[in-house]
């Protein structure tokens, strides 16, 4: 998980390097699909994870 931390961090250090024009707007549209990606899986996880089998 730390490894994803830091290769997002990483994007967006590119990001704000390209500045808040089309290449930027692009990367936030992307972080967005995958924020619910993880969120999605997060969720999966949480309750798979707490049943007993």
């Amino acid at each position: 998980m730390l490894r994803w931390t830091v290769i997002f961090i990483i994007l967006a250090v590119v990001a704000a390097i390209f500045g808040f024009g089309g290449i930027a707007a692009g990367a936030a549209s992307i972080a967005k699909i995958l924020f619910f990606i993880f969120l999605v899986l997060f969720l999966v996880s949480l309750v798979l994870g707490r049943k007993k089998i």
